[in-house]
């Protein structure tokens, strides 16, 4: 009997796991990244929230139905996360450098979408920039380029 339930309990606890990770789709995590530096500073603005739609809608090419629904996704995810590295694994997975380096270029057109750039966001943005393998050189050439966008 103790069996039957143990094994119950293990193949729910598996089944979780498994659609978990299934369901962590390179824009889920790329997503939820983007969240993570939004929700930062604890100040939710309207232009970092309308930023945060724009980059997704656009970097994957989403109806405004789907962005919904995916940041809806991401800020669970976001909210329950203890760390970046089961998303940032899963773009160094799939993603070039490049790639990467555009990732960390979008972060940082988030922290600055609210017209100032906190020290906790530029914290997490060094943290996820590390996860990503990028060189510091690379690190400031992203916070450069996001600056330029900004100021334009």
């Amino acid at each position: 009997m103790l069996n039957k339930i143990s094994d119950f309990f293990n193949s729910i606890l598996n089944t979780d796991k498994n659609e978990a990770e299934v369901s962590l789709s390179v824009e889920i995590a790329c997503a939820v990244l983007l969240c993570e530096v939004m929700r930062a500073d604890s100040v939710f603005t309207d232009n970092e929230q309308d930023e945060l739609s724009a980059i997704i809608t656009k970097q994957f090419d989403l109806t405004p139905q789907e962005v919904t629904f995916m940041l809806e996704k991401a800020f669970e995810l976001s909210e329950n996360a203890s760390d970046f590295y089961q998303f940032t694994s899963k773009l160094n997975q799939y993603y070039s450098l490049d790639e990467r380096i555009k990732i960390v270029t979008l972060l940082w057109q988030v922290a600055y979408a609210d017209g100032e750039l906190a020290n906790i966001e530029e914290h997490i943005i060094r943290k996820i920039a590390d996860l990503l393998h990028l060189r510091h050189s690379e690190y400031i050439a992203t916070k450069i380029a996001a600056e330029q966008f900004h100021n334009t």
